[in-house]
């Protein structure tokens, strides 16, 4: 196991993306501390990441509140010991068109994943700089933060544009305290997010939910939707001592959708 005895933190993990990346950070040995607003989906997670035997402290928290991630960084020192990997991928969109985003719908995602993304980043890196011994930061982008046309909406592409800009200011800034920093920018991914965006499509489109997905594949050179376990692996490798050499970099999993 190649994260034994580390102590990681994983945000928005109470399913999807989040959850995947818990569990097999856990798989690799590692301790956690695995975060959601989602009480009851926490907390089977919590209990899945137990039955591997590994140490887990589920927290409820809301990231866009920062005296919450202090206490998130505080708690999850104090049962896990240290904090070696944090993982940010708690976020939040819907399928909105261009000329219907409001400005309730921009704050919440601002919010959430802009805001709280950075400020979970900026607290993370506060408590791996006083331990000394350097750190994994890895943030959860998407490829609508490149400009991917078909993004659920415009507001969530320049919040997770925002995630890539700011994983590679932090890792020019961190480095010299041994913190790697990098971004995965997941294509589409088999999640309860997606299956949202899927039937209001459907709606809009006269088609059934499989049909939409279907023709969301056909768009994919490789021909097939991530699912939650292809993120996963890509954030346990950055984790790992295979990626101590890498950071600043914005990696897309997207089978190949866009080139950039």
């Amino acid at each position: 196991m190649t994260l034994e005895g580390k102590g990681a933190l994983v945000t928005g993990a109470g399913q999807g993306i989040g959850r995947a990346i818990a569990m097999n950070l856990a798989r690799q040995g590692a301790d956690l501390a695995v975060v959601d607003i989602n009480q009851n989906n926490l907390y089977e997670v919590s209990s899945e990441i137990k039955k591997l035997g590994r140490r887990c402290l589920p927290v409820v928290a809301d990231i866009s509140n920062i005296p919450q991630i202090i206490d998130l960084i505080a708690s999850t020192t104090s049962f896990l010991g240290k904090l070696d990997i944090a993982v940010n991928n708690a976020a939040t969109t819907s399928h909105i068109d261009f000329l219907d985003i409001s400005e309730d719908d921009w704050e919440k995602m601002t919010h959430i994943n802009g805001k709280g993304t950075f400020f979970c980043m900026q607290k993370e890196a506060a408590q791996m700089i006083v331990q000394g011994h350097g750190g994994r930061i890895i943030n959860i982008a998407s490829v609508a933060g490149r400009g991917y046309p078909k993004t659920s909406n415009a507001a969530y592409a320049a919040t997770k544009g925002s995630v890539i800009a700011m994983t590679y200011i932090g890792s020019q800034l961190l480095g010299k305290h041994g913190i790697n920093v990098n971004a995965i920018c997941p294509g589409m991914t088999k999640t309860g997010m997606l299956e949202g965006i899927i039937s209001k499509r459907s709606i809009g489109d006269n088609q059934t939910p499989d049909q939409v997905e279907n023709d969301m594949a056909k768009h994919i050179p490789i021909g097939r939707i991530n699912t939650p376990d292809d993120i996963a692996h890509l954030a346990t490798f950055l984790a790992g001592p295979g990626a101590r050499n890498i950071t600043g970099q914005a990696l897309n999993v997207d089978g190949g959708l866009i080139n950039s």
